[in-house]
């Protein structure tokens, strides 16, 4: 059995997008992962979510892997992006949009720019 720590590396290593999360990205449960879930979704973005609450060990392991207190967390190749209001900023700005362009990341133009338009 791999320690909390190796699985987070290994799933963030082995995924373009992760999402950790409460709850599932088809069932979150909290607002926060919603919403962050929600975002990606309508941007048409493949991800892997992890559901932290199905694991103690995980929920913690996460906090400690980025030294960042919240979740949901979002790691793009590798790399831990932010949480909630972070991911609502890089949205609203745009700089989602440009960060996933240069990671090679698929994603929809179009719906990230109606959510700029709803939120505008």
């Amino acid at each position: 059995m791999t320690d909390a720590k190796t699985q987070i590396s290994e799933t963030v290593k082995a995924n373009d997008v992760v999402l950790f999360m409460k709850g599932t990205k088809e069932m979150p449960q909290c607002g926060f992962s919603s919403r962050v879930a929600g975002v990606l979704n309508f941007m048409g973005v493949e991800f892997s979510d992890v559901n932290v609450l199905a694991d103690e060990a995980l929920r913690q392991g996460i906090k400690d892997y980025s030294d960042w207190p919240t979740i949901p967390q979002l790691y793009v190749k590798g790399e831990f992006v932010g949480g909630c209001d972070i991911i609502t900023e890089m949205t609203l700005s745009g700089e989602l949009d440009t960060l996933f362009e240069t990671e090679g990341v698929g994603f929809d133009k179009e719906a990230a720019d109606k959510i700029r338009e709803a939120n505008g």
